[in-house]
C-alpha cells in the first residue's frame, strides 16, 4: 500500500475519503466489528439529543435523525452509510499489533495478517485505553469505568461515587442519580463551568493551546478538558437541586467505600470511574516516536521526527471537526511527499 489507515472513527474516515480523491493506494484497518468508531461503544441511554458536536463528515452530511434515538446507533448507521457511499476499503474486524519500520516503509502487524506501506495515518483515538487512576486501600464493591457503563439502571437503590469531572462524568452522574439511592460526586480539581457561547475565537484558543503542547512533545490534554463544562439548562437545574456539589478526592478506598484526609468517610455500593482515557498508541511502541515525557513531538499532523507518519484525532484534532481538518491534513501532505515515487 502507499497508505495504511487504522482506526475507521471520524478521523480515518476523513482520511479515507481525502485519500480516495488522491489517486494513492490505500486500506482502512479497523478493530470494531462494525462502522461507527468509538460512537458504537457509547451507552445506550446517550440520546442524540444530548450530544454535544457531532460534526458531518467530509462530503456528506448527518441525515435528520430522531434526537431521542440511542447516538450510537445513529453514528453507526452514518458511518456505516458513508464507506458504502464512496466504497472506502475498511477492512473489519482487523486489529493492529504492532508497526515496525521496514526500510522506506513500515510492516502493519494484525491479527489477520501483514500489510506493508509506505506511510501511515494512524487514526485510533483513545476509546480503547480506558484510563483508571491507582488509590490506594481496598474496596469490595464494584467498580467500572465509563467505558462500560451502559445507563443508569443497574444503579438503581444503590450508594455511588463518581469520580472524574469531565462531560462524562457529569451525564452519567445526573443519569444516576435518578434512580439511586445516594450519589457522591469527586473530582481532582474543582469543575470548570462555562456560561459563555462557545464562539469560533474560543475554539481556536483552546486548539491552540493543545496544538503548543503537541508541538513540544507533551502529552496533550483532550480538548474538551480544555473548554471546561457548558452550563446548559440542565445542568443549572442539577446545580440547583445540589446534585453538582462537588468533594474533593479521596485518600484511600475502604471495604465499604472512601475515606478523606480529615477522617470522613463515604459508604458506596459502587464506584464509577469517570477518569477520561489515553490515545491508544500501543502498537507504535517499536517506532520509537515518544519524547522522554511520554509525548509524541507533532508539526501539524505529522510527525516531526518522521513525515511518512501521521496521527490524526490526536492532541488539537481530538474533537469531530478537528479530526475533519486534521483528515484533509494528513493527506494533502502525504501527497507531496509520496508524489516523486508514486509517479
Amino acid at each position: 500500500m502507499d497508505v495504511v489507515v487504522i482506526g475507521a472513527g471520524q478521523a480515518g474516515l476523513s482520511a479515507a475519503y481525502f485519500l480516495r480523491r488522491s489517486g494513492l493506494e490505500f486500506v482502512v484497518l479497523d478493530a470494531n466489528p462494525g462502522p461507527g468508531g468509538a460512537w458504537r461503544h457509547r451507552w445506550p441511554s446517550l440520546r442524540l439529543g444530548k450530544v454535544h458536536g457531532i460534526h458531518d463528515l467530509p462530503g456528506m452530511a448527518l441525515p435528520h435523525a430522531d434526537a431521542s434515538r440511542p447516538a450510537s446507533e445513529v453514528v453507526a448507521e452514518y458511518f456505516g452509510a458513508y464507506e458504502r457511499e464512496f466504497d472506502l476499503p475498511v477492512v473489519r474486524p482487523v486489529a493492529v499489533r504492532a508497526v515496525r519500520a521496514d526500510g522506506t516503509g513500515f510492516v502493519v502487524e494484525t491479527d489477520s495478517g501483514t500489510w506493508t506501506t509506505r506511510a501511515l495515518i494512524n487514526a485510533t483515538g483513545t476509546w480503547d485505553k480506558p484510563f483508571w487512576p491507582h488509590y490506594p486501600g481496598r474496596f469490595d464493591g464494584r467498580q467500572l469505568h465509563t467505558a462500560d457503563y451502559r445507563g443508569p439502571e443497574e444503579f438503581a437503590g444503590q450508594r455511588v461515587i463518581v469520580v472524574g469531572g469531565g462531560a462524562s462524568g457529569v451525564q452519567s452522574l445526573l443519569e444516576i442519580a435518578e434512580v439511586a439511592a445516594g450519589t457522591t460526586w469527586v473530582t481532582r480539581r474543582p469543575p470548570v463551568w462555562r456560561d459563555e457561547p462557545f464562539t469560533p475565537e474560543y475554539g481556536r484558543e483552546v486548539v491552540a493551546k493543545v496544538a503548543a503542547a503537541v508541538e513540544a512533545g507533551r502529552v496533550p490534554e483532550s480538548v474538551v478538558s480544555v473548554t471546561g463544562l457548558m452550563l446548559t439548562d440542565e445542568i443549572k437545574s442539577a446545580r440547583a437541586r445540589g446534585l453538582l456539589d462537588r468533594h474533593p478526592m479521596f485518600d484511600h478506598l475502604t471495604p465499604t467505600g472512601a475515606t478523606w484526609p480529615d477522617g470522613h468517610e463515604v459508604e458506596a455500593d459502587t464506584i464509577l470511574w469517570a477518569t477520561g482515557f489515553r490515545h491508544a498508541l500501543d502498537h507504535l511502541t517499536p517506532l520509537h516516536l515518544r519524547t522522554p515525557g511520554g509525548g509524541i513531538q507533532m508539526t501539524g499532523t505529522q510527525v516531526t521526527a518522521d513525515p511518512r507518519i501521521h496521527l490524526v484525532g490526536y492532541g488539537p484534532s481530538a474533537s469531530t471537526i478537528g479530526a475533519n481538518r486534521a483528515g484533509r491534513a494528513a493527506v494533502t501532505a502525504l501527497r507531496r511527499h509520496l508524489a516523486p515515487v508514486a509517479a
